[in-house]
């Protein structure tokens, strides 16, 4: 009898741990419910994570076992499972954070386990240390074969057990997305038969992100972060679909697969670099000054900043629980270098804020966008002017989060922090004034910047 260990990973198909668990001996599925754990975890993180672990329950009953839920540290839960079941080995799957590093390795010296590389396409730890940039990672990564995804486990390969423990449904105050493997299955479906052929082209498109949000972009990235959909059936689709199609529609789908390296990337950076979450990965030879201005933090978080792009994608993560890319990119800018306040603390608050918070993505992310990563720019500044002109022009994705500015001319809004103080107040006098001005602000980050890379 085997025991296999859930954690970031609810679902049965395309599970490596689960399956080798499975091929091995007759194996009961594990979900440990800690506290220690979950306090680190956002709570509209957290009620979407507890609701995939409803759901991969009701799939286990479904197969004729069920899924054991324990509450308590992983190692003593473990423990206490293969004691009552006679169990001989945990198996699981690794994952990189440094406390779950850390659960997994008590774990190891408490019982006898398995653990295999799941959470990628190819395991992050296999590459040598020192690809500095996306770009000589991704050359290396070319030449490594990823797997295939694999089949969820034959049904009488699982325990019959049963176990009638509650999982807690934690309150929210906006709705989430549906959870489990079926609803991953589904949202991907719905892109790839609408959507992903266009991808390169909507992508980076405002506009299209209000209008069409789940055909301009995938919205996979809370499953993918949950492992409610694995990374190789993922993958795997998009590279099959990629050989069936050509022309412009193969460089849109290459596209797709081409945007899943990144994160591979994030994931090696964070298996050899566990500091990524807490520690500026360059070594600066002088203290980058942040500003740290508390009320410029308040007004940040609250989409309140004065710069309309930025403020409508705040206020898309406090609605929704996600953001776009393109302003995840700008309002980490803005934050780290208009305002120069430190990159912890906005990674911080994603972290608490997001549905799809996955620690590489988002820490590495931040990172590349606040100049302290990897990159191959010394200093990266996205201008929210330009960024607005170019990415949402007609103001559709500004108006459809910032009430307050709708009814106003877009060419007006884009270059809204550089009207006058009397034209501002006339256009909408209930919106925030900009907190920075656009000029100095962007001199002052480079400044900043320069002087701790000792150019200045």
């Amino acid at each position: 009898m085997n025991v296999f260990w859930h954690q970031r990973d609810l679902r049965t198909p395309d599970n490596r741990g689960l399956v080798a668990a499975a091929n091995d001996d007759v194996t009961i599925p594990v979900y440990v419910i800690d506290a220690d754990v979950l306090e680190g975890v956002g709570t509209r993180q957290r009620a979407f994570l507890l609701a995939g672990v409803r759901s991969l329950k009701s799939t286990y009953r479904e197969l004729g076992s069920d899924l054991l839920v324990r509450t308590g540290p992983a190692d003593e839960a473990l423990e206490a499972v293969c004691e009552a079941y006679d169990a001989e080995t945990v198996y699981y799957n690794r994952h990189y954070r440094p406390s779950r590093r850390n659960r997994q390795r008590r774990v190891d010296e408490r019982l006898q386990t398995e653990s295999r590389s799941d959470l990628t396409l190819t395991d992050p730890e296999a590459f040598d240390p020192g690809h500095e940039t996306h770009s000589q990672f991704k050359r290396a990564w070319t030449k490594t074969p990823t797997l295939p995804p694999i089949d969820a486990p034959d049904r009488e390969t699982l325990a019959d057990v049963c176990d009638d423990v509650t999982i807690p449904v934690p309150e929210l105050e906006i709705d989430m997305p549906d959870p489990g493997y079926e609803a991953a299955r589904l949202r991907m479906e719905t892109f790839f038969d609408d959507g992903i052929r266009s991808y390169a082209g909507t992508r980076d498109d405002l506009t299209a992100a209000v209008e069409r949000p789940t055909n301009s972009v995938s919205r996979l990235s809370p499953y993918l972060a949950a492992g409610m959909l694995g990374i190789r059936e993922l993958y795997g689709t998009a590279t099959r679909l990629y050989n069936d199609v050509d022309g412009r529609s193969r460089s849109q789908v290459d596209k797709y697969r081409d945007e899943l390296t990144w994160r591979e990337y994030n994931y090696y950076l964070l298996a050899h670099h566990p500091t990524l979450l807490t520690e500026s990965y360059v070594d600066f030879p002088n203290q980058i000054q942040w500003r740290n201005d508390e009320d410029d933090l308040a007004a940040w978080k609250a989409g309140e900043t004065g710069y309309p792009l930025v403020d409508a994608g705040m206020r898309q993560l406090d609605r929704e629980g996600y953001m776009h890319n393109r302003t995840r990119q700008v309002t980490a800018s803005f934050l780290t270098k208009h305002l120069l306040v430190d990159w912890r603390a906005g990674a911080r608050w994603f972290a608490a804020r997001l549905f799809d918070h996955d620690p590489a993505s988002n820490y590495g992310g931040w990172q590349w966008t606040a100049s302290t990563g990897t990159d191959s720019v010394d200093v990266r500044i996205f201008d929210p002017i330009s960024q607005m002109s170019k990415y949402d022009e007609q103001a559709t994705y500004v108006t459809e989060y910032v009430s307050e500015l709708r009814g106003v001319d877009p060419e007006r809004l884009v270059e809204w922090p550089t009207l006058s103080q009397s034209e501002r107040d006339r256009l909408a006098p209930e919106y925030a004034d900009p907190i920075v001005d656009r000029n100095d602000g962007y001199e002052r980050a480079q400044r900043v910047f320069e002087t701790a890379l000792g150019k200045r």
